[in-house]
């Protein structure tokens, strides 16, 4: 474990800060921003040959934008609210399905052609208005299908805790980066547990918000049930809750109560429900198992009411859930050209693509029937947030699995979707109610003969309609009574 564990962090301008930290140390001018950036530079290219995160290097123009915002002395402005926005000067990555001016959008695929792009997302507006800097984008598998990222464009991920090991998916790039200290903060979107998958395997804080509360991502919203949701990975979640706050600034839904900065746990007791089964009576990891237990011991003892629920969803939504995702990956594989760009060429999409997009065609009658059941979860939802504040789950069946492990490209196609639904059972529900959830990072593998001990185990927190803010406060919460760890705390600690 020792050789296989890698961390950028060292005594340079960032040190070991958060991003809310290094925010402070440049406001204060005890670092500059070029020091900064150059840091974060030096630590990319350290490690990436040995994490394989970055998909698009843009370290010269952000050399070049941070001198002109200096020389013309402007710090990152958000144009609707001309104030200096709180990350000004920390470096930052976007997720490679997600456009940045100037900067290729590739989706992880071999498909789509290598054009850079001539406008920000909405989303890339939000996050500029806080300040951040971004340096490039991070790697994703093929159009975010995998709960892992590794594709035959750029390869797999490594885990910043064991490189042998994925970092998740699909925002896994963004996971790496922030785990291993290359930047505080990366953004990363959500479809099916895209933010929280990586959170969990990383050993970092995952929230998928509230659907709506932020700015969506490009298209979702047309869609039937719009499951695509934009957020932050972090390792504090002090961080999560300044970026919340922040981009609210920007943009705020009227329909949801403004959730402001959030800075200290909540002092109401909750109600929370423990779901130890999943769909399928798919299998839990025993690490797994012992941490959800430990976990809801440890809300228990801060005052919280905890108590067990039946797993409340019947078999089918597992086969509805495949039927929904297979379509939105029809739609990318028969409609590239005019979807993503005329020059999508749908012969060098990977098989899993290929797969779910066939399979849809023999669905596609049922498509509506399914639609309406996935719609009617949220009744189910909305019943048991009657009686609890919070539900409480594993954020993923298992540890971080091996690179090539799930995404063997020697496997069958189905053999590759059954993995994948054993790996991560949980978390797309979220996306198809549009309640907030957030992983945190709950405990670690211990040594046996079936695991490598160290990797993170997160556990996932959700709760109503809107209730990002019971969250936050809870997550505060549990941070403070666990003292979460961090890889450069243990590399430290293992040099001394």
């Amino acid at each position: 474990m020792k050789n296989s564990m890698v961390s950028s962090v060292t005594n340079d301008a960032m040190s070991d800060c958060d991003a809310t930290a290094l925010a402070e140390r440049i406001s204060n001018k005890d670092v500059s921003p070029q020091e900064v950036l150059e840091a974060a530079i030096a630590r990319a290219e350290k490690l990436e040959p040995q994490l394989n995160a970055i998909a698009t290097k843009s370290f010269d123009l952000a050399r070049l934008q941070t001198k002109n915002h200096l020389a013309n002395n402007v710090d990152h402005y958000n144009h609707n609210n001309p104030t200096k926005g709180a990350f000004a000067g920390v470096p930052t990555f976007v997720k490679d399905n997600t456009h940045v001016q100037g900067l290729p959008t590739l989706f992880g695929s071999r498909a789509v052609p290598n054009r850079a792009a001539k406008w920000n997302a909405k989303f890339t507006k939000q996050m500029l208005s806080t300040g951040l800097t971004i340096l490039g984008k991070s790697t994703m598998p093929e159009f975010g299908i995998m709960p892992v990222t590794e594709s035959l464009a750029q390869g797999a991920t490594c885990n910043p805790w064991n490189i042998h090991h994925s970092s998740g998916g699909s925002s896994g790039g963004a996971a790496a980066l922030v785990a291993a200290g290359i930047v505080p903060i990366a953004h990363g979107n959500d479809g099916g547990g895209s933010i929280r998958i990586p959170a969990a395997c990383c050993g970092l804080v995952g929230l998928k918000p509230t659907r709506n509360r932020v700015a969506n991502m490009q298209g979702t919203g047309r869609l039937p049930i719009n499951v695509g949701h934009e957020g932050v990975l972090t390792r504090s979640v002090r961080d999560t809750a300044l970026f919340m706050a922040e981009a609210e600034k920007y943009f705020h839904n009227p329909k949801l109560a403004a959730l402001g900065h959030i800075q200290q746990p909540g002092k109401k007791r909750l109600r929370i429900g423990f779901i130890a089964g999943a769909i399928n009576g798919i299998k839990i990891h025993h690490d797994v198992t012992r941490t959800l237990f430990e976990t809801s011991l440890l809300c228990e003892s801060l005052g919280h009411h905890v108590e067990e629920v039946a797993f409340p969803f019947e078999d089918q939504i597992a086969d509805d859930f495949m039927a929904y995702y297979s379509m939105l990956f029809f739609s990318l594989h028969r409609f590239g050209k005019s979807l993503i760009s005329p020059d999508f060429d749908n012969s060098k999409v990977e098989k899993l693509c290929a797969h779910l997009s066939n399979s849809f065609t023999g669905n596609l009658l049922k498509l509506p029937f399914v639609i309406k059941r996935l719609k009617q979860t949220s009744l189910i939802t909305r019943e048991l947030y009657k009686h609890y504040d919070v539900l409480l789950c594993p954020t993923l069946a298992t540890p971080a699995p091996k690179n090539n492990f799930i995404c063997n490209q020697a496997l069958p196609a189905n053999a590759i979707v059954r993995s994948m639904t054993e790996f991560a059972p949980f978390a797309a529900l979220q996306n198809i109610t549009g309640e907030p959830a957030i992983s945190l990072p709950m405990g670690s593998t211990h040594d046996d003969l079936n695991t490598t001990a160290g990797l993170p185990i997160g556990m996932q927190f959700s709760a109503g309609y809107g209730e990002d803010k019971t969250l936050l406060e809870l997550a505060y919460e549990l941070e403070e009574a666990q003292n979460w760890q961090h890889i450069h705390q243990l590399v430290a600690a293992k040099q001394q």
